[in-house]
This record gives structure tokens, C-alpha cells and sequence, in this order.
């Protein structure tokens, strides 16, 4: 027998029950006496009643009232002897390159201090029936085969008799912007291709100023030699692909090595059969422009300078050939190039502007290779974190300050894009809408930006050339237009409601706003009076050259630089000029805008300052250079010195 301690039974399920049963018995007594004290409670507290509270509302700045300037511009294109008229070809087919255009340049070809005019055409399309009938492109028609509704693509084009060439020009200009048209007598009358954009530069140092003209198809390089301009792009190596679309393009020194290299824009893949096939439509139109977002991207090109005539296509060992993660496809649709140092590290970087998909921002590694970081410096798409139908680009330092702003012109109901990246800061913000510039730009659709001193205050406005693709836009949407009028942007300063104001009629004249189908836009001083005056291409049509007008009695200096060790032209520096407590800052960069060269020498206005002031140059190989007491109204002629002491920006 086990000696072992006696346990006690276990409980059955018939205690388990009786024992629940009382839990809740005692759960539902205590929630009875609960619930009467709350009752209780509530009953001897007042019931509580809304406050009215006083609306304080939020303080206004009290900002200074500051007159807007007068600057009125006057239509001389006619007076001035341009009877240039843009050749598209359009003649009812509506394939997407004949709503973009053609660009524009001011350069001083033959050397003789004024600036002289290019304009860039393009033509009939080599089917379209041939040179014997090609009346003007508003005489179309478009006629089937008998008895056929077939598509588009089996339509034949057909236009009454008329010109049969259309050909690229150049005038010379007199010195007091009178214009004489040396097409002839200097070759340009022979560039006859779709073209589309210019780049202006001395790619052999030989001191005159040489030509890369972008189409659709090959591009053509042409040297000036004593004022004739010779067709080399076979022996440069620089024509680009057969199949291909070229837009802007850029002279720039990428690698500091003293020689101008090439940088050519790509739009999208692009064919005649393609587009027939895609039968784009608009509702009550029929068929229409085809948008770029159902074509395939391309790849720039970048083209290095070996110094002996010949250029090396660089493109793939230097980065600039971005792909789409997703598609492994070409990641741009480039329209807009804009060179400028981001980082003040001495080495150019690429401010690409895309249509329809993320812009680039190709860092310079200074070892002879790009890195795109659009995205990581937030100018890759807008505010709203969406891709933007971008075309022209401009940079400037608007606020006269370190600090960067970028200009995108983009679609219609996009607004102009304007990012700003201060000193020491990680990124650009978007300061389109905080500036005022965001909303007085919703409506257009902007090709050409540029930043210029308009009435020479010392602070850079903005420019911007407006018009839609589609000639019958308003049967479908009532807020837009074909022509559009262009906008001038007055930069007041920082410390107002508004950064940037529109300048209406009564400030800059009738001929400025006047609607037009705007595409190219640039500036220089025609007349040799100081200011600045403007040129702008239409799609289709005739350029419209404005003489600026403004009596303000501002004070400027115009700088013109000869690169020594930099490129001759001075592509790439930085021109400060410092009156008293306050310092300007100008850029040697023609690339600008869309399609589009500025003049080289850079116009700084002064304001009412009248003292001499002191010049510094950053030229492109990192030496600086200062000029004391130097004084105002003039044009500055300034040749690097080759003791010139060496510096980063």
C-alpha cells in the first residue's frame, strides 16, 4: 500500500456552469448601479452651449507700390527689310513636325560688331507631289482615291502652283538694325532641309563664328570661312542618324579643354508611315496632331571636339544615353538644352527639358562622363510630381544672388515651370506658383523662355514665345487658341505680392501682344543703344523682330570676352558686375530658349547707378579676372589674360 497525499476532486461541468452564472448576475448588478450614477451625473451638469469666437483674420504685408516699368516695343520687321516667311509643310496631313517650328540665332558673322540675323526654315516634304506644285500650305487639299474612304495614309496631298523651294536665311545688319538679306552671297541659301534648330559657335578658334543646324533627318555643320559657309559635317562626323529627329543643340566646352564640343537634342522616333498609321483625331475636327507620348523616345547626341576638324560621337562613354528602367527604351524626348555649372565645381552640367517624360539634369563627373540626377534634384517633373510637356529651357540667377533658377516652357494648362536651387542646398524647389509666374502662365502653351534685363533695372525678366499646335484648337476647347499672344515677365524683386508681373499693353505696346504662332525666341542689341531687343519665329509664318523702345535712362554694360586658354567664344563664364553693395550676374551662354542662340556679348543693366564699376570674370577654365573702375554705357572688350589667377566658382 502507497503512502500518498489525497487529492481533491476535480470540478464537473455542472459547477463550472452555476459558478458563470453568478459572475454574470454580478457583472449586470454592477452595471445597473453604473449606468443610474452616470444618469445621475449628467442630469445635475448644464448642458453645454457654442461659443461664438471672434474671426481673427490673418495680416496682410504691407508692400511697397512699385510702378510698373515702360518699355514699349515696335514691330520693325518690315522696316527692317526681314521678309523671311517660315516654310512647315504642312499641307493637310498634320504630321507632328510641322507643329514645332523653327529656331533662331543673333550672331556677328562677319565679324564687324553688330549682330546680324539667322533664320532657320524647313520645307515641303520631299512626297508631297514634288517641287511644280507647292502653293501655299492654307491652299491644300486632301484628296482620296475615286469611290475610296480608305485612311489618311492613302490620300494624296495636293496644292495649286507656287514656290517650290524654301531655304534657311541670313541678314546682315547695318549697325542700327537695318537688314540686308546675304543668303546668297554667304551660302545659307543652299541649306535647304526640314531644319529646326542653330547652335552658334567657333568650334576651330579661327575667330569667326561657325553654324550646327539641326533637321529632321541629318544635321548639317557648316564653317565660316572669311564670311561663306561651307558644308564639312561628312569630314566632322557630326550628321547625326538618317532616321532621326534632331531640336535645340548647344556649343560647350564639357571637358575644359579649351575646344567647343556639340551637344544635339533628340526628340522621338518618328516616320511619315508612322504617324499616317496612328490616324490621330480631333472631335469636329477630324484628323489632328498626334500627341509624343505615343512615340517612342531617342537619345541625344554628344559629339567631343578633337581639335583637327573632326568630332568623336561620345554619347554612349559619356552617360548621356539614359534609358527607362522599365523599358530599357530611351528615357527622353529632348527639345531644350541648357548648359550651366549647377554645383560651381567648374565643370558644365546638362539641363535637358523633355516632352512628356522626366527632364535631366546630367551632372558633369568631371572625368569626361555624365550622371543623370533630375530626380534626386527635383526638376525631373513638377510640383505635382507628374512629367510636364516641356519644350524650352533658360537658366539666370534672378534674384542676382548664388542661387540657380531654371525656366521650362511648357504645354498648354501646364504652367511655365521656374525651380530654384539656393547655395547649399540639396535640391531645386518649384517657386512657379510662390513668384506669381505660375498662374499668369497656365493657359498658354510656351515654346521659347529666356531671361533678359528688358529695361535694365539690374534684374532679369523673363520672355516667353505662346502658341498651340492645332489651327482649329478653339472648336474644341474655348480656352485655347492657335495664336497666342507672347508674354513679358517684369521681375520686381523679392519682398512683393508677386515676383513676377505680366507686363500688359500699356506698358510694353500693342505690337508685343499681339497673338502670334510662337515657337523660337531670343535677344540682342540690334541698334547699338544699350537695351535689349527681341526676335521671335512663328510656325508657318513671319518673324516678328521687336525693337525695344524704353526711355527709362538706366544705365548698362554690354561685356563681350575672347577666350585665350577657354574657347575663344567664352562659352560657359560667368560675367559679375559689382556696383557698390550690389552684384550682377550674367552667363556667356547663346544656348538658350528653344531652337535659339542669343548674341554672345551679355548686356547687364545697371539701374540708376552711373558710377564705374568693378567687372570680375569666372572664365570656363576656372581662372578669374578683375577690371576695376570701369565705366558704364558702353561695350566692354575684355581678352583673358593668361596670368589670369585660377579659381573655382
Amino acid at each position: 500500500m502507497t503512502n500518498a497525499k489525497q487529492l481533491p476532486d476535480e470540478p464537473t461541468d455542472e459547477v463550472i456552469g452555476a459558478a458563470l452564472k453568478i459572475s454574470l448576475v454580478c457583472l449586470g448588478v454592477f452595471a445597473l448601479i453604473g449606468g443610474g450614477v452616470a444618469a445621475w451625473w449628467l442630469l445635475q451638469t448644464p448642458p453645454q452651449r457654442d461659443v461664438e469666437t471672434k474671426l481673427v483674420l490673418p495680416t496682410t504685408r504691407a508692400l511697397p507700390d512699385v510702378p510698373l516699368p515702360k518699355a514699349p516695343f515696335v514691330d520693325i520687321t518690315e522696316a527692317a527689310g526681314i521678309d523671311f516667311v517660315h516654310e512647315s509643310g504642312a499641307a493637310g496631313a498634320k504630321l507632328l513636325p510641322e507643329t514645332m517650328g523653327g529656331g533662331c540665332a543673333f550672331l556677328d558673322y562677319d565679324g564687324d560688331g553688330d549682330q546680324d540675323l539667322l533664320l532657320i526654315n524647313s520645307r515641303r516634304w520631299p512626297w508631297d507631289l514634288g517641287d511644280k506644285q507647292a502653293g501655299p500650305p492654307s491652299q491644300a487639299t486632301l484628296v482620296r482615291p475615286e469611290g475610296q474612304a480608305g485612311p489618311p495614309s492613302q490620300a494624296t496631298l495636293v496644292r495649286p502652283e507656287g514656290p517650290a523651294t524654301a531655304s534657311s536665311a541670313l541678314f546682315a545688319n547695318d549697325g542700327h538694325g537695318a537688314f540686308r538679306d546675304v543668303s546668297a552671297e554667304t551660302g545659307i541659301d543652299q541649306l535647304r532641309l526640314y531644319g529646326m534648330g542653330v547652335a552658334v559657335g567657333d568650334y576651330d578658334n579661327d575667330g569667326d563664328v561657325d553654324l550646327y543646324v539641326t533637321a529632321v533627318g541629318e544635321n548639317r555643320l557648316l564653317r565660316n570661312e572669311n564670311g561663306r559657309f561651307l558644308d564639312v559635317t561628312e569630314e566632322a562626323g557630326v550628321a547625326g542618324g538618317r532616321e532621326q529627329w534632331s531640336t535645340s543643340c548647344a556649343w560647350l566646352d564639357y571637358n575644359n579643354d579649351g575646344r567647343l564640343d556639340l551637344f544635339v537634342c533628340n526628340y522621338v522616333s518618328w516616320s511619315r508611315e508612322i504617324d499616317m498609321q496612328m490616324d490621330f483625331r480631333l472631335d469636329g475636327v477630324g484628323r489632328a496632331y498626334g500627341p509624343p507620348t505615343v512615340f517612342d523616345g531617342d537619345f541625344p547626341l554628344l559629339f567631343r571636339n578633337e581639335g583637327d576638324g573632326k568630332f568623336t560621337d561620345v554619347s554612349e562613354e559619356a552617360g548621356v544615353r539614359v534609358t527607362n528602367a522599365l523599358t530599357n527604351k530611351p528615357a527622353g524626348k529632348s527639345m531644350g538644352i541648357a548648359p550651366v555649372d549647377i554645383d560651381g565645381d567648374g565643370w558644365l552640367d546638362l539641363m535637358v527639358a523633355n516632352d512628356t517624360v522626366q527632364n535631366f539634369l546630367l551632372r558633369n563627373q568631371g572625368d569626361g562622363t555624365f550622371k543623370d540626377v533630375g530626380l534626386q534634384m527635383g526638376v525631373a517633373v513638377g510640383s505635382d510630381g507628374k512629367e510636364r510637356g516641356a519644350m524650352g529651357i533658360d537658366t539666370a540667377r534672378h534674384r542676382n544672388s548664388n542661387s540657380l533658377s531654371v525656366a521650362i516652357g511648357n504645354f498648354a494648362n501646364e504652367m511655365t515651370s521656374l525651380y530654384l536651387l539656393e547655395p547649399n542646398r540639396g535640391a531645386f524647389d518649384d517657386i512657379a506658383v510662390s513668384t506669381g509666374l505660375g498662374p499668369q502662365t497656365r493657359l498658354e502653351l510656351t515654346f521659347g523662355v529666356c531671361f533678359l534685363d528688358v529695361d535694365l533695372d539690374g534684374r532679369q525678366d523673363l520672355l516667353c514665345a505662346n502658341g498651340h499646335l492645332e489651327q482649329e484648337i478653339n472648336k474644341v476647347l474655348r480656352s485655347q487658341h492657335y495664336e497666342q499672344p507672347p508674354q513679358l515677365f517684369w521681375n520686381q524683386g523679392i519682398g512683393h505680392g508677386s515676383e513676377f508681373v505680366p507686363l500688359q499693353e500699356a506698358q510694353i505696346g500693342a505690337d508685343f501682344k499681339r497673338p502670334m504662332v510662337g515657337r523660337g525666341a531670343t535677344f540682342a542689341d540690334i541698334d547699338g543703344d544699350g537695351d535689349l531687343d527681341v526676335l521671335l519665329t512663328s510656325c508657318g509664318g513671319k518673324p516678328r523682330l521687336l525693337r525695344n523702345d524704353q526711355q527709362l535712362g538706366h544705365h548698362w554694360l554690354r561685356v563681350e570676352l575672347e577666350g585665350v586658354r577657354s574657347n575663344r567664344d567664352a562659352i560657359g563664364a560667368w560675367v559679375t558686375v559689382r556696383a557698390g553693395d550690389v552684384s550682377r550676374h550674367c552667363q556667356v551662354m547663346p544656348t538658350r530658349s528653344y531652337l535659339s542662340q542669343s548674341e554672345h556679348p551679355v548686356t547687364i543693366g545697371l539701374g540708376d547707378e552711373a558710377n564705374p564699376v568693378t567687372v570680375e570674370i569666372l572664365w570656363p577654365d576656372g581662372s578669374r579676372q578683375t577690371l576695376q573702375d570701369v565705366e558704364v554705357d558702353r561695350l566692354l572688350q575684355v581678352r583673358q589674360a593668361v596670368e589670369a589667377s585660377p579659381g573655382k566658382q
